[in-house]
């Protein structure tokens, strides 16, 4: 979760959202990524999707079955539907996200009958952390 809360500062500095996530195999970082949405102009290119996409072209599959997702906050239906494509075995989270997150918060994804994989589910790792730098973020943009 280190590692996601660096991708999460170094999003903040580039003027994004700070949100890191971090794919983890065996033990091993396969790729980390932090949100890019304004630099990428791309509402897709949330940290989560960043790393999937960077896990799954280091492994050369889009099943990254075995893999772990470490995610600074609570992912969103879209970022979560994607974790559940991607075959994730466990969902590793920092801070709920009330508005957005579709995990444990909204939709709950994770718990619809139609979902075709569930990975599991661990919320709450450097929460504190976590939600003072989105806090932190949100206070200086007003």
């Amino acid at each position: 979760m280190d590692m996601a809360l660096a991708e999460a500062r170094a999003a903040a500095a580039r003027g994004e959202v700070p949100v890191g996530a971090v794919v983890v195999r065996d033990g091993r970082v396969i790729a980390s990524a932090g949100n890019r949405t304004i630099t990428d102009a791309d509402p897709t290119a949330h940290a989560e999707l960043l790393a999937l996409r960077r896990a799954a072209a280091a492994l050369a599959s889009e099943r990254l079955t075995g893999c772990d997702l470490y995610v600074t906050l609570e992912p969103c239906a879209m970022c979560a539907g994607a974790i559940a494509l991607a075959r994730i075995r466990r969902l590793y989270f920092g801070a709920l996200d009330p508005k957005a997150g579709a995990v444990e918060s909204g939709v709950r994804l994770f718990s619809q009958p139609t979902i075709h994989h569930r990975p599991e589910v661990y919320g709450g790792f450097a929460e504190a952390e976590a939600s003072e730098l989105l806090a932190d973020f949100f206070r200086r943009l007003r």
